[in-house]
């Protein structure tokens, strides 16, 4: 493990777009695998592959929204929150560093998740070929539920991320405690594809 932490930490110093994209791509990925594989009861549709009820395409949906979409937009907009700052005596440290995670927790949980969140379902959709009025009823259906729970789960890590860890690794931070995150998000996404195939059965051959 630590020679694995050694290797990314060294390649996000030579080349950390890319090296952010593969790891973000394989953590989007590996929620999707979870979501699959531990939690089968609560899936949509189903694919097989290799003889399995897997949907090795769904995995690879979540794997391109990860390393083609968030991850180049996550690494611009910690590098803005990081630019936050609040006026404060530089005599107490903690408590400027305390007022700044506050704020770009703020900042972030009222700004960037609003935006997030649709941004999800809508390239997921986007990704999966699905019609107009089916991308818009899966934005209408799931954007305040998920935001809910975003809400329930992100502020309290965020304040320590934001605050305290070096902005190059805050990406890294957000994408490792993702993979429960996006275990939830594709069981929500693949849900309401499932009621949205009923909504809109397949043309008869």
């Amino acid at each position: 493990m630590v020679s694995v932490l050694s290797i990314y930490k060294q390649r996000l110093r030579t080349n950390p777009k890319l090296t952010n994209a593969l790891m973000t791509g394989f953590l989007f990925g590996s929620g999707d695998f979870i979501a699959q594989v531990f939690f089968p009861d609560a899936q949509g549709e189903k694919v097989k592959t290799f003889g399995f009820d897997y949907d090795i395409n769904r995995t690879l949906r979540g794997v391109v929204y990860g390393s083609c979409v968030f991850s180049f937009i996550g690494d611009k907009w910690y590098k803005i929150l990081a630019r936050i700052h609040l006026p404060g005596d530089s005599r107490y440290a903690i408590v400027n560093k305390t007022k700044d995670a506050i704020a770009r927790t703020a900042v972030d949980q009222l700004v960037w998740a609003p935006v997030g969140i649709p941004l999800y379902y809508f390239v997921m959709s986007v990704l999966e070929a699905r019609p107009v009025e089916e991308t818009r009823q899966k934005l209408e259906e799931n954007w305040w539920p998920t935001l809910k729970a975003n809400w329930m789960v992100w502020p309290a890590f965020q304040l320590v991320n934001l605050g305290f860890v070096p902005v190059q690794h805050q990406l890294l931070g957000v994408n490792l405690i993702s993979i429960a995150w996006n275990t939830y998000l594709s069981l929500r996404n693949s849900r309401n594809l499932e009621r949205n195939m009923v909504h809109y059965p397949p043309v008869p051959e």
